[in-house]
């Protein structure tokens, strides 16, 4: 992988004073080809897409289309009518969450290490209609307990309904089992929802293969705009889902005292779109398209390598998941023991032009159940990354660190 000619794709990686943007598990940086689509839209044909038919609003959508083809495309879907358009990977976890039909006693499986994206929903759901929240605990070093998961599943029996977990975690990068974890939810006549916001960006991901019946994404992890994600679902499973979103597109007619819904994915997309960013996030996933993704992943382990070789060993460091980078992707989160994360963070910045995370990443409850209030601080590499980056990161940690002793 050419990583100093993917640099030069990227605007903020060009000229003086590049910073080392090590929060790729928060947002990524965007290629020329992402800005300069979003630019067409406002510059030369700003309408109004599946509604207009003037040039303007024809272009806008044939440009969705496009974009729905190329994400079907990268996901291997089976229809582009599968793809729905949403603003981030938390409104498709919600789709699906109040989008399904429950009963009370209806029970859903979590890991203990989600994102809030993929709890409060279900907390929300067992609050104020009663379904049943569980837990799957992982093992001590944050890998997934596929025994465990067995026997709640078993344990459950019937009742199981949604197993809804993260096929990368971004608390520590540690991937989940999800084609054994999806055997096991559909023998137990389970459904399984992914939470890909992890994983999409960093590795090849196939629904065919993995066998699983929702994915939910964000764009803007991919090289793509900012208030962009996306749902993919099998189409008779989003055919069977209840829209959070009714209104203008959602339907095929309305009279006064009925309506005809829309078949998917327009019965999910209701109100005016953002359509620069819908057909950006086509010249995103486009983009990423190109590049060899197991490439990809195998270069960001190779900066984790450098990163965790470096701090492994400071004192009041802890990595959270296992020691060994292979099994965290590109995401090392260190515990800051005794040391203020985000202050961490800041001095990164200000000394050496280094930009990670700081804090709690969304996943409040496991640093509750730890006991760790004062969070942690988490570098995330992608495939612009260069090797020196990673050095400067976790040198640069060390001497702050050291001063702090």
């Amino acid at each position: 992988m050419d990583v100093n000619s993917i640099r030069e794709d990227f605007p903020t990686l060009r000229g003086d004073n590049v910073p080392a943007y090590l929060d790729n598990a928060c947002v990524t940086l965007k290629p020329d080809c992402v800005i300069n689509s979003i630019n067409d839209y406002y510059t030369k044909y700003p309408g109004c897409g599946g509604r207009s038919v003037h040039r303007y609003g024809t272009a806008v959508s044939k440009g969705v289309a496009d974009s729905r083809r190329s994400i079907a495309s990268f996901l291997n879907a089976s229809s582009v009518n599968e793809v729905v358009f949403t603003k981030n990977a938390t409104q498709s976890i919600n789709q699906i969450a109040h989008g399904m039909k429950w009963s009370k006693g209806d029970v859903v499986l979590t890991t203990d290490r989600e994102h809030n994206s993929n709890l409060v929903p279900w907390l929300q759901l067992e609050q104020e209609q009663g379904i049943d929240h569980r837990v799957v605990a992982s093992n001590e070093d944050n890998t997934f307990d596929l025994e465990a998961f067995e026997e709640v599943c078993s344990e459950v029996g019937d009742k199981l309904k949604l197993v809804s977990m993260s096929h990368v975690g971004n608390l520590d990068g540690v991937s989940t089992p999800i084609k054994e974890i999806a055997k096991i939810s559909h023998d137990h006549g389970a459904l399984i929802a992914v939470d890909g916001a992890q994983s999409l960006p960093h590795m090849n991901v196939d629904v065919q293969d993995l066998d699983i019946d929702f994915i939910a994404f964000s764009i803007h992890k991919m090289c793509g705009p900012s208030g962009m994600g996306g749902l993919w679902g099998r189409f008779d499973l989003l055919d069977d889902l209840r829209t959070i979103q009714s209104g203008g597109q959602t339907v095929v007619t309305t009279h006064y005292d009925s309506l005809q819904w829309a078949k998917p994915p327009a019965r999910f997309e209701g109100g005016l779109g953002n359509f620069s960013g819908m057909i950006a996030a086509g010249v995103a996933i486009e983009y990423l398209a190109k590049q060899d993704m197991d490439a990809v992943h195998q270069h960001e382990i190779k900066l984790n390598k450098i990163m965790t070789a470096g701090v492994k060993d400071l004192n009041g460091i802890e990595i959270i998941g296992p020691e060994d980078a292979r099994l965290r992707g590109g995401i090392c989160s260190l515990l800051m023991h005794d040391l203020p994360a985000h202050d961490m963070a800041i001095l990164l910045d200000e000394a050496a032009n280094v930009m990670v995370r700081s804090g709690q990443h969304c996943v409040h409850s496991w640093f509750n159940a730890k006991g760790h209030v004062n969070g942690s601080l988490r570098a995330s590499a992608y495939m612009y990354n260069t090797e020196e980056e990673a050095k400067l990161f976790s040198d640069t940690l060390e001497e702050i660190v050291n001063a702090f002793s």
